[in-house]
């Protein structure tokens, strides 16, 4: 049994972490909304009640497709993880416009999107890095034919060759970021194919774009540089998803390599990685129970470093698996309750000659394990995770969620996730901790103008209070914004 004076130290302990909850993310709140409040008075959506568009503003014809958003976030973290940074504080006012244009030439159609992602109010100290800053860049620009009824009556079919951003499946492995500020974007050519009858399918072979600037001057000072694509990093695969079957559900199969090589500008783990896998997905609905089952096998190639002395390529043999099973209930608020559990596989040891450990590739992160930026200690490598999660949306303007981890290491001695915190023995054990997070979002006007805040908390177990390099700190994140579309 726990003695009193233990039961009292816990109660404290809460006490103090309840408080610093409510004064962190009160402050966070309350300096974001008097930078943001002005941007949303301003918005020209905010004075009338149907949504704004540029597209009408301006007159365009229809054949021109036309939408932006202009996005303001203040986030503001106590207390750091990562132990080059110390155990500190950071601050950033997260800033990200993009526009987008479509000139529907049929059956040929032009596009482009001009993307300009900037953090300020960071300073030397903060972990800013090319996830969240690409000033001015464009991310897509590109050329696409259509033809319909190809192999089958009723299919829809498209080719695309330029730039363009890629969402592959459930975007674990491949996806555009929402809540992250700058996001993925790929150089080359795709097809996707589509067929109610028969399913559909998308092939593509890119060159991912490297993001710039990469130097850490660079990126605090918000520096303009055109990213780059060569041929020392190429991206290509492929996914086919079956038609739904009867009780609503479908199957993905797919494929994905990455090649990479040194080049002049850029050490790299030489990684010729292959990764397979699948997900079986029944989608949430009113009354009913879902699902989602999805895993993948990664093989291969890599080095353990960058370094130009590192030339010994090392066998991968990596896994990692999604399993989520949920209900959402009629009545008031639609509540929706999910037992989830990821998992990723940790390297078993540096000297055996294999690389386990997983590589999430150009995944976000966020959906999945909480918000990124100035936070962001989750990922899927070395991870060990079951969770709960509880979304309710009270009306068609309002609509919250609260979560729960638990946080295990997969290899207790590798290093944890996305934090950096390792011990080589393996005697810190391989309780990581636990993580809460919650958010909500309100439509100020509906599907126009959105406020969302939110909050994290990271409370260490044995892993990340005891390990060598662990700065000890429990992470508390605060965030809100404001997103216009139009």
């Amino acid at each position: 049994m726990r003695s009193s004076s233990q039961s009292r130290t816990d109660v404290v302990r809460t006490e103090r972490i309840l408080n610093t909850i409510t004064l962190k993310t009160s402050r966070a709140l309350g300096a974001s909304l008097i930078v943001l409040a002005s941007a949303v008075a301003a918005s020209p959506a905010a004075a009338q009640s149907a949504p704004w568009t540029l597209h009408d503003a301006i007159g365009a014809p229809d054949n021109l497709k036309l939408s932006g958003t202009v996005r303001a976030r203040y986030e503001s973290l106590d207390g750091q993880y990562r132990p080059a940074f110390g155990d500190g504080s950071d601050q950033g006012l997260v800033l990200r416009s993009t526009l987008f244009a479509e000139l529907d030439l049929a059956p040929v159609r032009i596009g482009g999107e001009v993307i300009d992602a900037r953090v300020y109010l960071n300073d030397s100290g903060s972990p800013t890095g090319t996830g969240d800053v690409n000033a001015l860049e464009l991310i897509q620009a590109y050329v696409a034919a259509d033809v319909n009824d190809l192999f089958v009556e009723g299919a829809k079919g498209s080719a695309t060759l330029g730039r363009f951003t890629l969402d592959i499946g459930s975007r674990r492995l491949v996806g555009r970021s929402s809540y992250g500020n700058a996001t993925n974007a790929f150089a080359g050519v795709r097809a996707d194919w589509s067929a109610k009858s028969a399913g559909a399918a998308t092939l593509f072979y890119t060159y991912p774009l490297q993001k710039r600037p990469s130097d850490r001057a660079g990126i605090l000072d918000n520096e303009i540089e055109t990213d780059r694509q060569n041929d020392d990093l190429v991206f290509f695969g492929g996914i086919y998803t079956t038609p739904k079957f009867a009780d609503g559900g479908q199957l993905e199969v797919f494929a994905l390599r990455l090649e990479e090589e040194d080049s002049p500008r850029v050490a790299t783990r030489n990684r010729r990685l292959t990764t397979v896998g699948g997900r079986f997905v029944r989608n949430p609905a009113a009354g009913q129970w879902d699902y989602e089952f999805e895993g993948g096998w990664q093989t291969g190639k890599t080095r353990n470093s960058t370094s130009a002395t590192d030339r010994r390529d090392l066998d991968v043999d990596a896994q990692y698996l999604h399993l989520e099973v949920g209900k959402t209930f009629e009545g008031a608020w639609s509540p929706r309750v999910a037992l989830e559990y990821d998992f990723a596989s940790g390297d078993k040891s540096s000297t055996d000659g294999e690389f386990n450990r997983f590589d999430g590739l150009f995944g976000p992160r966020r959906p999945d394990f909480g918000p990124v930026g100035a936070y962001g200690p989750l990922g899927r490598s070395n991870f060990n995770s079951p969770g709960v999660r509880v979304e309710v949306v009270p009306n068609k303007r309002w609509d919250a969620m609260v979560f729960y981890r638990a946080l295990y290491l997969d290899e207790a001695t590798d290093s944890f996730a996305s934090t950096g915190v390792r011990d080589a023995t393996g005697r810190s054990g391989d309780f990581a901790g636990h993580q809460i997070e919650a958010r909500a979002r309100y439509w100020i006007v509906p599907k126009a103008t959105r406020l969302e805040f939110g909050f994290a908390k990271l409370l260490n177990g044995e892993f990340l209070d005891n390990a060598p390099n662990a700065t000890g700190a429990e992470p508390l994140f605060g965030y809100v914004e404001v997103t216009q579309t139009f």
